[in-house]
């Protein structure tokens, strides 16, 4: 790893995101197993490099759009880990009132957030929109979004990318290549080599990284951003990990072979990015076990609450299905 010359408490904050990003997916999977979760559960093990690294490489202002696996894009957004819980379970204090599940939220204008839809591919169009909007109206903004490398054979992956390069969108689509497309090696999925590949195809910058090392995401992420606002149009950034879980929870990953997972375990971001903090000289082992002890009972307390929060009533089902005015309240907290 090699720091891109970032101060040592924004390192240390993002080592924070890290291993919260981890812990809030350990507890989702544990209420997962209780019954407890309502719909699917989408796990970013081995991957919470990319979403906390590409997070916290853009400006508060940068539209940001996450998919199902990007807990950790949210959290650094300020989404707090009861909201979270409160999704999954699907109470009425939750950010969509207990009418959806998974990440599946946003309208959060303030945070610049714009939920996920669940055909894949579909936010790549809808951001490249959203980026051309703000363009228009003159307004300094990237806009970046994630797919995975099965999302990116959908048509929406073409239409989206193609639409913003050729109109010079400051958009950036990060293709999460986390080896299967559920069950489907991406050998059996595509002949390049790199989905980066695919970028001058379309006649934009792309660029392909380890993306299990946090300060390389952040650096291809921040050189992305800046292609974007000199007006060069979008970057397709790959990011290599691989997906240490199913595809869900419910998956059992059968079709993995057990020295493919093995070969991976030593490429954990969190264990390498605490060993560069450590070699560094950026915090000791004991501090950075001490993150996860101070997280511990703050993430209980929040888990509890949102158990005992109540459940939507009935008439609420219809209710904000369309637009109303009135309804809506904003569910975020003014900063």
């Amino acid at each position: 790893m090699k720091n891109p010359g970032l101060p040592r408490e924004r390192l240390l904050a993002m080592h924070r995101f890290l291993r919260l990003t981890r812990m809030v997916e350990e507890k989702l999977s544990v209420l997962y197993r209780q019954g407890q979760i309502l719909g699917g559960l989408y796990s970013s093990l081995g991957q919470e490099a990319i979403s906390v690294g590409t997070a916290c490489a853009l400006e508060p202002t940068d539209l940001l759009a996450p998919m199902i696996r990007n807990i950790g894009s949210l959290l650094v957004r300020g989404v707090t880990p009861r909201d979270l819980f409160l999704q999954f379970l699907g109470r009425y204090d939750a950010p969509t009132h207990g009418k959806d599940g998974t990440l599946h939220f946003g309208n959060v204008p303030r945070r610049a957030l714009i939920g996920p839809i669940s055909h894949l591919g579909t936010l790549i169009p809808v951001m490249a929109g959203a980026a051309l909007a703000a363009r228009m109206r003159g307004q300094d903004r990237v806009a970046l979004t994630y797919i995975g490398d099965g999302g990116s054979s959908t048509g929406d992956f073409h239409e989206g990318l193609n639409l913003a390069a050729v109109l010079k969108i400051p958009l950036i689509l990060v293709v999460e290549n986390n080896g299967y497309a559920y069950s489907t090696p991406t050998e059996r999925q595509f002949r390049v080599e790199s989905l980066a590949a695919r970028g001058p195809a379309y006649g934009c910058a792309s660029e392909s990284v380890d993306g299990t090392d946090i300060l390389t995401v952040h650096a291809a992420t921040r050189r992305a951003l800046e292609r974007g606002r000199r007006g060069e149009g979008p970057t397709l950034l790959e990011c290599r990990a691989f997906r240490m879980r199913g595809h869900a929870e419910h998956d059992d990953m059968r079709y993995v072979p057990p020295g493919l997972l093995e070969a991976w375990k030593d490429r954990d971001p969190i264990k390498r990015f605490e060993a560069f903090l450590a070699e560094e000289g950026h915090a000791t082992p004991a501090a950075m076990a001490a993150v996860a002890d101070e997280l511990a009972a703050p993430l209980e307390e929040a888990a509890r609450e949102a158990q005992e929060s109540p459940y939507p009533p009935p008439e609420e089902t219809l209710k904000g299905v369309y637009r109303e005015p009135g309804y809506e309240e904003p569910w975020w907290p003014a900063p």
